[in-house]
Order: structure tokens, then sequence, then C-alpha cells
């Protein structure tokens, strides 16, 4: 996987004939930069399959936003990851703050969904993080752990490996307030450190940020050490502001590692 990995999150917007203008926005101005980051896009997963034709390059990935923990059954409305696997996609967003706070999510349910995203052989993009509260009450460290204990619980000491975890203050998305670089480094460092305790040395963990990443402040962050990419939602949906963030990413030489 080429660092820096770029995860661009859609949520709950487009429609065809943007899936249309961006695939054409990115054929035009993207390609060139595939070589230099790991390439990510989640739009709806309706749009998948439509979106791989247009763009039709073997080196940008697709990622589903959400997964049932269930391989089949009478689940009205659910999709599985082994659905995803048949039509290629490659990495699966587990746990973001929409879906704990807006679907009620639990850490137990994210678990079962991990568990099931590593058994069908796809990356879990997994999104931890605080609310306002809780860093009040410097109970940031405690809550974050405690997201990740219950994967460990679920999945065992191999569970991390291959996995992209982004950390993700609630209190940032889609704020306008971005946590500081040196913030930043200094968590991530924390769950890299706690995770590779906990599982074996040699991992292959890939460390995001996400939070109202932006084209200003991608720089300060990407630059920090533990940083190996950037999560982005709906800003990602502006061609050109999703593209000066690529280009800013480009110029830093973050280690090169396969997976």
């Amino acid at each position: 996987m080429i660092k820096p990995i770029i995860v661009a999150n859609w949520k709950l917007y487009g429609n065809k004939t943007f899936v249309q203008e961006f695939s054409k926005y990115f054929n035009l101005n993207l390609k060139n930069y595939l070589k230099k980051n790991t390439i990510i896009i989640a739009p709806p997963i309706i749009y998948i399959e439509y979106m791989k034709k247009l763009i039709n390059e073997k080196n940008i990935f697709f990622s589903s936003q959400n997964i049932d923990y269930h391989n089949e059954g009478a689940f009205t409305g659910e999709i599985s990851s082994r659905m995803l696997n048949d039509i290629g996609v490659k990495y699966v967003i587990l746990g973001h703050s929409e879906r704990r706070k807006n679907h009620f999510e639990s850490n137990k349910l994210i678990a079962k969904k991990f568990h099931s995203v590593k058994k069908n052989n796809l990356i879990p993009i997994l999104c931890i993080g605080e609310t306002k509260e809780e860093k009040k009450l410097e109970l940031t460290e405690k809550i974050l752990k405690k997201q990740i204990d219950e994967i460990f619980l679920k999945c065992g000491k191999f569970a991390f490996n291959k996995t992209i975890v982004a950390y993700e203050p609630i209190w940032a998305i889609g704020s306008g307030k971005t946590a500081t670089p040196n913030l930043i480094n200094k968590i991530l460092k924390m769950i890299k450190k706690y995770i590779i305790k906990n599982s074996f040395n040699n991992i292959k963990l890939y460390m995001q940020y996400g939070g109202s990443v932006s084209p200003e402040n991608i720089k300060n962050i990407i630059n920090e050490k533990y940083v190996d990419g950037v999560l982005i939602g709906s800003g990602s949906l502006n061609f050109k502001n999703f593209k000066k963030i690529i280009q800013i990413s480009s110029n830093f030489n973050k280690k090169k590692t396969s997976s």
C-alpha cells in the first residue's frame, strides 16, 4: 500500500450525473497521482460498479461505507462483505461516528462487522473517536482504547494486521474545527503503540486522521510522523479541493509499504 492513503467518504451524496462528472475530472486530472498515493473512493454503494467502469484504472480502489456482519440471509436492505468481494470492492469503512450516533451502532456490533470484513479478506477502515464532552473530561485515551479492545476481544490479537485505523474526533467532523497536528500525531502514536502492544511486531497497520481536512491544513497534518493518510468526508465532493489535497499529499515522501 502506497502512503499517503487518501480516502474519500461521499456519505449520502451524489447521483449518476455527479459520478460521471467526478470520474471525468479524475481521469483528466488525478490519474498521474495514483503512483504517489493510495486513493480510495467510497461513494454510495449503488454507484461503485458504474464508477469503476468510468475510471477503469486498476490502481484506484473502492470502499463501501458500511456492511452487515452476516454473509447472507433474510436481512432486508443490507449488503455483505461477501457481496463486496464479488464486485471487486477491497475496503470497508466501519465505526464512523455518524453510524454510531444515527444507527446506534455499538462497539460490539462494529466488532462483528470488523470480523466479517476480515473473514472475507477485505481491508477495514476503522473509525474511532471521542465526543466534545469526553474530550473535556480528558477521557480521549480511555474511549479510544475501549473501542479498540472490543475488536481484539472479537477477532483476536491478529485483528489489526492489514488494517487502516482512522482517528476521527467527533467534535471535529463537519465542524470546521481540526485537531492540531501535534495532537493528531500524539493520539495516533498512542493508538498505534497500544495496538502493537496487544498484537505483534511487524504488523501492517496504517494510521489516518479525519475531521474537517482541507487544502489549507493537509500539509501540516500529513507531515506528522504517525500520519499515513487522511479520511475526507463530504469535502471530497469538491473536485478542486480534492485535487489540491492529493497534490499536496503527493509531495511528502512517506515510506512505501506493500500489503
